[in-house]
């Protein structure tokens, strides 16, 4: 067992130089080999996967002198599909290994045209038809604007901690006492500081979006913590709002990093977080408030200017487009937005002329644009029903 247990912990160096200019001097032999040991880890995830002594003691050996790194035992049984991503992505593989990759991929031998296969197949097909959109229509971005790149660092630290999530749920046989699911968690921390700051950001914020569909593994290629999809994911109810718990808290247990986060990220991607986790909507309300009170309206200009320019912190016209995405959200995110703006208004003075308190200018904004909403709704509305009438007249 030492043996495999030294097998495994080379998993980590075989993917960080598949995906380093190494591969420049690979050939197609060398291609074969690094797939045939992709191939023998998923062998050994799934000849391991229902033996929690050997399943925990393979995953520290993985994570052996690399705490901040996210792999872990089911990252076993997706190494074809890992290492052969890494290697799409490198542009330093020469012609000749790439073909063969390729070859490997899209036209698997007997032996290998199993379930497997398939699924690399998939991953390569996948591939060219994302650098094919990525050459006609330039960069992909999500619907929430966030990268295909971050998309898939969120969803492989979601799979990391869905697996600590899994072994606190069924303790390997004879283990110590465990020291609980957010105490295994000490890497998360350091492994989201190892990213560049708007990166790190941008990463939890797409894994909570992830969580929030509750279809991730749809739209990432489907799969099972057993490793059997691309992905190895599966949305599971009560066990992700678990897996969430560690990264609202690393965002919201420093109020610098949480100001950056706000700061950083859009207000539309912000107000759906908002909406859906209720943890994340009172703080953000509350950065807003207080990005208000530092504005200061100039009677000159007619317009509210920050009082310091140099402070971190909103202009008028972003802390309008913050609120105004908040009360597009969910009818309890509006409302609750509105409570706040009209209870600050109540205790600014409760003015009703524009220029004398920042809360009531936006909330006559956000008013106004809700109101302007829902006439433009009844207005289609009344549309939609004349053209039903002459429908059903014809």
């Amino acid at each position: 067992m030492e043996a495999v247990l030294g097998q495994v912990e080379q998993l980590p160096a075989l993917l960080a130089v598949s995906r380093s200019a190494l591969v420049r001097d690979w050939d197609p032999l060398t291609i074969d080999r690094a797939l045939e040991w992709a191939r023998y880890f998923q062998h050994l995830h799934d000849r391991f996967r229902n033996r929690p002594r050997l399943r925990e003691a393979l995953g520290r050996r993985l994570r052996r002198g690399q705490p901040g790194s996210p792999l872990g035992f089911s990252h076993l049984g997706r190494c074809p599909q890992l290492l052969g991503l890494a290697l799409l992505e490198n542009r330093a593989l020469p012609p000749a290994a790439y073909r063969r990759l390729l070859h490997n991929l899209l036209q698997p031998s007997d032996a290998e045209a199993d379930s497997q296969s398939c699924g690399l197949a998939l991953l390569a097909r996948r591939k060219a038809a994302s650098r094919l959109l990525t050459l006609a229509c330039g960069p992909l971005l999500s619907p929430e604007g966030l990268e295909p790149q971050v998309q898939a660092k969120a969803q492989l630290l979601l799979d990391r901690l869905r697996e600590e999530e899994w072994q606190e749920a069924a303790p390997a046989e004879g283990a110590a006492p465990a020291e609980g699911f957010a105490g295994r968690l000490r890497w998360l921390p350091r492994a989201l500081e190892q990213l560049p700051q708007p990166r790190a950001f941008e990463v939890v914020a797409a894994a909570l979006l992830l969580l929030r569909e509750g279809s991730g593994a749809e739209q990432a290629g489907g799969g099972g913590r057993d490793g059997s999809g691309l992905d190895g994911n599966q949305a599971s109810g009560a066990g992700d709002g678990y897996v969430a718990g560690p990264l609202l808290s690393w965002l919201l247990g420093n109020p610098e990093r949480f100001s950056a986060f706000c700061l950083l990220l859009p207000g539309s991607l912000l107000a759906s977080l908002a909406g859906h986790y209720p943890q994340l909507s009172r703080p953000y309300l509350d950065l807003l408030t207080g990005w208000g009170r530092h504005l200061l309206y100039d009677p000159l200009q007619g317009q509210w200017l920050k009082s310091c320019p140099e402070e971190a912190g909103l202009s008028w016209e972003e802390l309008r487009e913050r609120f105004s995405c908040l009360c597009q959200g969910s009818v309890l995110l509006r409302e609750q937005t509105q409570a706040a703006l009209k209870l600050l208004k109540v205790q600014d003075g409760d003015f009703n002329v524009c220029g004398l308190s920042v809360w009531t200018d936006l909330l006559m904004e956000v008013e106004g644009m809700s109101e302007e909403r829902s006439r433009a709704l009844m207005r289609e509305r009344k549309s939609n029903m004349k053209t039903s009438k002459s429908s059903k007249s014809d």
